[in-house]
């Protein structure tokens, strides 16, 4: 028997799946760490961990156990995808006009018009000490760490829930979605759609999965106006504008959910380059095009295939 339950949370739906009862813990686990990893990386929270280091511009900072992984995780998803994410956009991020929580942005349309292309300062420049939890941001860069820290959050929420509750957990954070502990018989049945809040039985494919995690980034949600013109959160770091490419959505699995993510927002940053890459990583994927057309790619199941 799987038990569900919904709530919001780091301004996105969270839902949470146990096979076996325990649904209760595994709920009050996966906002335990949903809550620390806010505390710990938000750009919209004065207190946040992140902000101190942003305010130290340049100084080393000691940082908690938790942000020395989450900024780990983000340089790790920038040399997977050789630099197409890039924790270095927060200037660009800012200058898009996401500089608040996603429903202030999307609730009005704001001047002036989005300046022109300039990148991002780049991740080698992030000094990060993980043994002595020491990081140290130049005084010009801004972390934006979203491109990852939700998928980190649903790795670490599915393992201490599964933790907490005794049984198989699966949590959707957002539509990044973690695994830990036994999958129920045939698997856990997830809708693989544009937006997450999509009903489960809208539109899109049902795939089976028994662990590891499965992120999807998409240009059609989390969109807003700014001088007349639409604009969306997945930013290329070689212009600091929104991605422009073939894909208006990328599903991707991997081991992680962590990497899943990565893998997804790459995809979309990467344009025609994404398939080839992912098929070189064997990371299946499934990719829509701006038309409406679905690839498959590096063994993406068919529509109605169980694997």
């Amino acid at each position: 028997m799987v038990d569900t339950r919904d709530f919001a949370a780091m301004g996105t739906g969270v839902r949470v799946l146990t096979a076996g009862g325990g649904l209760d813990e595994a709920c009050a686990a996966v906002e335990r760490v949903v809550a620390a990893v806010d505390r710990a990386c938000s750009r919209f929270r004065p207190d946040s961990e992140l902000a101190a280091v942003q305010r130290a511009r340049g100084r080393p900072v000691r940082v908690s156990a938790l942000l020395t992984e989450l900024v780990a995780a983000s340089l790790r998803a920038a040399r997977m995808t050789g630099g197409a994410v890039d924790p270095t956009v927060g200037v660009a991020m800012r200058r898009a006009g996401y500089d608040r929580d996603y429903a202030l942005v999307a609730a009005e349309d704001r001047a002036p018009a989005l300046p022109g292309p300039e990148p991002a300062p780049g991740w080698r420049l992030v000094d990060l000490d993980e043994t002595a939890r020491r990081l140290c941001v130049p005084a010009a860069v801004e972390l934006d760490l979203g491109a990852t820290a939700k998928a980190f959050a649903a790795d670490l929420a599915a393992r201490s829930a599964a933790e907490a509750a005794g049984c198989g957990v699966l949590v959707s954070l957002g539509g990044d979605i973690a695994m830990a502990g036994p999958a129920p018989a045939g698997g856990w049945p997830v809708l693989v759609a544009e937006d997450h809040a999509a009903p489960v039985d809208g539109p899109g494919q049902v795939v089976w999965l028994s662990g590891g995690g499965l992120a999807t980034s998409s240009t059609t949600v989390r969109r807003w106006r700014r001088g007349g013109a639409d604009l969306h959160h997945i930013l290329d770091p070689r212009t600091g504008l929104p991605a422009d490419g073939c894909w208006r959505t990328a599903t991707v699995g991997a081991a992680t959910c962590a990497d899943a993510n990565a893998a997804a927002t790459a995809a979309i940053v990467m344009g025609d380059g994404a398939a080839s890459w992912l098929e070189r990583h064997r990371l299946p994927a499934r990719l829509v095009e701006r038309d409406g057309r679905v690839v498959g790619v590096a063994g993406w199941p068919a529509a109605g295939e169980r694997r």
